[in-house]
């Protein structure tokens, strides 16, 4: 009996193994589970990628022009003294000082009246003149006196205005020194710092390569790395046509539109100049491209098996490629599970 149960034992085994030869003889293989994609038509942007600090399009800093006592005016928007981070409109007074020695020698309501007399003056003698009443040296006397009064007038308006600070554009409060309401500050204190923003500018430096790519009015996007899911349009406004010779580079300015201020003067951002457009063509992750010593090949799936295909590509970017020969409309492409395969291998598609 127990020369039985070997004799079977041995016997089992055997056949295992012929069935094992049997399947590595007639090259049974496992099929490889991948991911694919529809090949379509779609669009694809070719560009230079730089990276800078944005400025506000318009920048000032007012400080007082004469001496005199400090009063900070009222924002008719939020009710209470202008602040940091205030919207002001061109013309808008934000401090005005109040020098009394200086008011009464400008004489402001005098030099008015002198206007005044002047004007009816000379409005006389022309009237005199055209009737032979008065010579033409009396004339011309009057017309001196009344541009005179003009200037003088002029000249007063111009020193009482140096007593108030009024935004020169619509802008933003970014730096307001604090002053004692009432105090007496000097002439040339800073008064007031201001920016315009609904534009930025960008000033970049690019690859000496790049030159003759990049061109004035090519559009440009932009990112902040502290807020990378907004994205800015601008465009490229100057292009200098010489390279710095330390470091083989040369400059570009860039217009960033920041209609809803969501970019800041001084932050970092991301600059993407679009250099070159194609509509209408085979557009595939530029990750499923291998290199091959024979040129570059993506796999295509075919009836459950793997093809490798050599193409031919045409512009691309960090995460695509344009495919100009080697793949059509509607075929399937690998973008998972390729790193194992070789052509021929047997795939089984996976979502």
């Amino acid at each position: 009996m127990e020369k039985t149960k070997v004799i079977i034992g041995i016997l089992a085994l055997a056949v295992a193994a012929g069935c094992s030869r049997q399947q590595v003889e007639t090259g049974a293989e496992v099929a490889v589970p991948v991911s694919v994609m529809d090949v379509t038509l779609g669009s694809i942007e070719e560009y230079v990628a730089a990276t800078g600090t944005v400025r506000a399009i318009r920048e000032a800093q007012l400080v007082s022009e004469t001496e005199g006592f400090y009063h900070l005016q009222t924002n008719p928007r939020t009710k209470r003294p202008y602040a940091l981070g205030d919207f002001v409109k061109k013309g808008e007074l934000i401090i005005r000082l109040e020098n009394p020695e200086l008011e009464n020698n400008i004489k402001i309501e005098s030099q008015k009246l002198n206007l005044d007399i002047a004007k009816q003056e000379y409005e006389k003698q022309k009237s005199l003149y055209e009737k032979g009443g008065v010579t033409l040296r009396e004339l011309r006397e009057a017309e001196k006196a009344l541009m005179d009064a003009q200037y003088n007038y002029q000249y007063a308006l111009l020193q009482l205005a140096k007593l108030e600070v009024k935004a020169p554009f619509d802008a933003v409060i970014v730096d307001l020194p604090y002053y004692t309401p009432g105090v007496k500050v000097n002439a040339n204190q800073p008064m007031v710092t201001l920016m315009d923003y609904h534009q930025l500018v960008l000033e970049v430096n690019l690859p000496g390569k790049e030159l003759g790519r990049v061109k004035t009015d090519q559009p440009v996007r932009l990112m902040s790395y502290t807020s990378s899911r907004d994205t800015l349009q601008g465009k490229v406004t100057q292009v200098s046509p010489a390279l710095d010779p330390d470091t083989r580079s040369f400059k570009a300015t860039i217009l960033v539109e920041n209609p809803e201020w969501k970019l800041r003067p001084g932050m970092f951002v991301k600059a993407e100049i679009v250099v070159e457009r194609h509509e209408g063509v085979v557009v595939v992750p530029k990750s499923i491209v291998l290199a091959r010593s024979r040129g570059k090949t993506v796999f295509v799936v075919d009836r459950g098996v793997a093809r490798e295909r050599i193409i031919e590509t045409g512009l691309e970017n960090p995460e695509q490629v344009e495919v100009r020969r080697g793949l059509s409309e509607n075929e399937r492409v690998v973008v998972k599970g390729f790193e194992t395969l070789r052509d021929g291998s047997q795939v089984k598609i996976i979502r």
